[in-house]
């Protein structure tokens, strides 16, 4: 009987592996500012995502500006500023600031039920931008109003579905993952031969991490699919992967511990059958 109840807690071990994974991400990564943030920050150097807000600020203070005849040559010469600004310190800290901001709606979407995308106000981007091009004597720069331009990194068409899962996991936060390593410890405890059942724990744990890098691929790949066609799928990939880069790291650090354990029960097995 206690066989049997250890083989089980070892199986629930792995199947909750990768839930607690997703459920302490989803309270502490995502439903953290500063965490969002820190995730979000290196897309600034990212040239999908910088092409997308490129052409979007572009587009905007284009429509800013009434040149006349000389339109052309001024949105020319703003399409070179932004370009070349979005290489600058100061346009990675106007991401930050259009990120940190965006952070706010990203949690609306998914926890008051307003709106079916994830978007990023580029207010302090333009801005910044507005500044740079009144510095360099750009014609009619001192002309662009303050506009808020909100662009679209993420729709779907069922976010209401997402909604009620990110629900669940913020209740779960760090208890699940309690209960789960609880529960391995369990699985050893009341298993009438403990180094084997820490030997099978390991690999169970393992076994875990294995459906949690699975799960997030086999994620990217539908969300990605379930993009609307107007969206630009290397930009919305990066962002994919830039909030999910803690989902990839715990599971390779956790198929790491759960190996090394079954490896460590292993050797002490070997070493007890040596003379």
């Amino acid at each position: 009987m206690r066989t049997y109840l250890s083989a089980a807690l070892i199986v629930l071990v792995a199947l909750l592996v990768p839930a607690s994974a997703v459920a302490y991400w989803a309270d502490r990564r995502l439903g953290d500012a500063d965490s969002y943030t820190a995730a979000m920050s290196p897309l600034a150097s990212n040239r999908a995502v910088q092409g997308v807000v490129v052409t979007q600020v572009t587009r905007a203070l284009s429509g800013q500006i009434d040149a006349g005849p000389f339109q052309g040559g001024v949105d020319a010469l703003i399409g070179e500023a932004l370009h070349s600004f979005a290489g600058t310190p100061a346009y990675r800290t106007a991401w930050d600031a259009a990120n940190r901001a965006a952070h706010t709606a990203f949690l609306d979407a998914l926890t008051t039920g307003h709106g079916d995308a994830v978007t990023i106000d580029l207010a302090p981007v333009i801005a910044q931008v507005r500044g740079e091009l009144v510095a360099d004597g750009v014609p009619f720069a001192d002309r662009i109003p303050e506009t808020h331009l909100s662009v679209e990194v993420m729709e779907y068409d069922n976010l209401g579905a997402l909604r009620e899962g990110f629900r669940m996991l913020q209740v779960a936060g760090v208890w699940l993952p309690v209960l789960t390593l609880l529960l391995a410890a369990a699985a050893v405890a009341v298993a009438v031969r403990r180094r084997r059942a820490l030997l099978a724990t390991g690999l169970g744990i393992a076994t875990g991490a294995v459906l949690l890098g699975i799960a997030v691929a086999v994620c990217r790949r539908l969300t990605l699919d379930d993009l609307p066609a107007d969206i630009d799928r290397a930009a919305a990939g990066a962002v994919y992967d830039a909030l999910t880069a803690f989902l990839r790291t715990t599971a390779w650090v956790v198929l790491f511990l759960g190996l090394a354990t079954a490896l460590t029960a292993w050797l002490m097995g070997r070493l007890r059958r040596t003379p």
